[in-house]
């Protein structure tokens, strides 16, 4: 009864719409709708349907109910069949939730109604939240300024826009890198990493992928003319939120030249070793040490595990008011307040081993080396350690033995790393399941053995699924997991001795290493932040 009067409604609407006349009121008249080429009620009611269309698509795109070779077939049946297939969809959803029998039929419906609403919701009518910024280079000077364009219209000032849209977008999505890559001759695209993740966001033509890599690179302090050599730049955007920082690497390569973009967070002063992931515990550990007046914290890690937020994290416990700190970096990725920061620059000849020796001579308390690459640069660090200085310092490598093996390597006398050294650090990253979407896991039996086997409670594991809000990937940010350790007399005592074979070092040390962290990543797992298959991913 309900339909057959909204249809009756509807109709009634229709038949106003085509009655309606015009009506004369002395020397002025008013328009009539149907002296109108269209129907306004139907033109409401047309776009109201392409909406749902185009929001269907979106539906389609992340729903397990519809397999990967038939995606782009279900695209354009959604773009004219929208509303109709989301119902057959909604209805095998249902059904095929209930036969699990988990729960009834009413709150599988209410809960697909609800997700229905969040994803309308987050569309914003079909426009997106649009993060106004401005392109600056190291002078100030705006990327419209160092183009000469601030008179008239530009025929590329399309061009420039997509450029500020590109990073907009980039920070809207949280990402950490932005690369723009020639695919092949005729195509270039455009990648996010988010959350240590690549995704694909955009795909340009050769000619207005280049122009975006030129505008880039002149706001950069990059020379544009040269495209196969090495270059690197850094610009930063003015944005309503603040300031925002970014570091430029340009590379020639087949087909093209390639970009990458590096977005350094200025926000450290709101790291903490309890949002880094720290378990009570560990903070505790690393508060000691850092408490202490000298000694040396090493944080080794690969490429991207967050070595600097955690070191960084450490700084912010330490009162800056009342110690002079200096940092060393290459280059700065976070702005730290009270604190100085002396960038490297090999191009003006400031290497971190020139650097080190300046500051010792500027009293400070603590010494924060950004990274330890050379002899040169770990000696006078371990040296600092022991006449007073307390130095927090990273190095790449995979665990914490690998790091002493790989000071060993840089020539390191024994004696001086087991004076010197008091703590080593080894951390990695993992993403975080999607509080909106995160499903309870599906184990093999041969998972649910092992689980058994250690005690371990599973009833809590959930496993990633995909949504609007993550885009589909099943998680949304990162946590870091911790390998602390403490260098102890008698550990320091083996070391100076040299009773530590180096192949016994890294090999066993490199397990135990692995071990501590899946531990680490397995409370994770059993708590619910991040899943199985992706501690498996990051630990192995």
């Amino acid at each position: 009864m309900g339909t057959l009067a909204l249809i009756k409604c509807f109709s009634a609407l229709v038949e106003l719409d085509a009655s309606l006349i015009s009506t004369g009121t002395g020397t002025g008249t008013i328009l009539s709708f149907t002296s109108l080429p269209f129907s306004p009620v139907r033109l409401v009611c047309f776009v109201g349907w392409v909406y749902l269309c185009l929001y269907f698509v979106q539906r389609v795109q992340f729903s397990p109910l519809v397999p990967k070779d038939y995606k782009s077939t279900t695209y354009v049946v959604a773009l004219f069949l929208g509303p109709v297939l989301l119902f057959v969809l909604l209805i095998v959803s249902i059904v095929r939730k209930s036969l699990e029998g988990h729960r009834t039929i009413f709150e599988i419906l209410k809960e697909q109604l609800q997700s229905v609403s969040a994803g309308v919701g987050s569309l914003h009518f079909g426009f997106r939240k649009k993060i106004t910024l401005k392109l600056l280079d190291s002078s100030g000077r705006s990327i419209t300024e160092i183009y000469g364009h601030s008179k008239g219209r530009r025929e590329d000032s399309h061009v420039l826009e997509l450029t500020e849209q590109i990073v907009a977008d980039a920070l809207a999505e949280r990402a950490s890198d932005i690369l723009i890559d020639p695919k092949d001759s005729l195509i270039s695209i455009v990648r996010f990493r988010i959350d240590g993740m690549l995704r694909m966001v955009q795909q340009l033509d050769p000619t207005t992928c280049q122009a975006v890599i030129n505008s880039i690179k002149a706001v950069s302090n990059m020379d544009i003319s040269e495209r196969r050599r090495p270059q690197d730049g850094a610009f930063v955007a003015k944005t309503s939120d603040g300031t925002v920082s970014f570091r430029v690497a340009s590379a020639g390569a087949v087909n093209g030249e390639k970009l990458s973009i590096r977005v350094l967070n200025q926000n450290a002063g709101m790291f903490t070793l309890e949002s880094v992931g720290m378990t009570e515990k560990q903070r505790a550990i690393i508060e000691n040490v850092i408490a202490k007046p000298s000694g040396m914290v090493l944080m080794s890690g690969p490429t991207g595990s967050g070595k600097t937020t955690t070191l960084y994290a450490m700084l912010n416990k330490i009162d800056l008011l009342t110690r002079n700190v200096i940092t060393v970096e290459d280059p700065i990725e976070y702005v730290l307040p009270n604190a100085s920061q002396i960038e490297v620059n090999s191009k003006a000849d400031i290497t971190f081993a020139k650097s080190l020796r300046s500051i010792l001579r500027q009293d400070p308390d603590v010494i924060c080396v950004g990274e330890i690459r050379d002899e040169e640069t770990a000696a006078i660090a371990l040296r600092a350690s022991q006449t007073g200085h307390l130095v927090l310092g990273t190095i790449h490598s995979d665990s914490n033995a690998s790091a002493l093996v790989r000071l060993l390597d840089l020539n390191i006398t024994p004696l001086t790393l087991s004076s010197g050294l008091d703590m080593l650090v080894s951390q990695r990253l993992v993403r975080l399941l999607c509080k909106n979407c995160k499903a309870p896991a599906k184990l093999s039996q041969n998972q649910l053995h092992e689980l058994r086997k250690k005690n371990i409670n599973y009833r809590n594991i959930f496993q990633a699924k995909g949504c609007d809000q993550c885009h589909g990937t099943g998680y949304r940010g990162r946590i870091a997991i911790f390998d602390i350790l403490n260098l102890d007399n008698d550990l320091k005592a083996d070391i100076a001795n040299n009773k530590l074979s180096v192949n016994q070092l890294k090999n066993e040390g490199d397990k135990r290493g692995r071990s501590n962290l899946k531990k680490q990543g397995l409370k994770a797992v059993v708590s619910g932040i991040t899943s199985l298959e992706e501690l498996k991913r990051v630990i192995g």
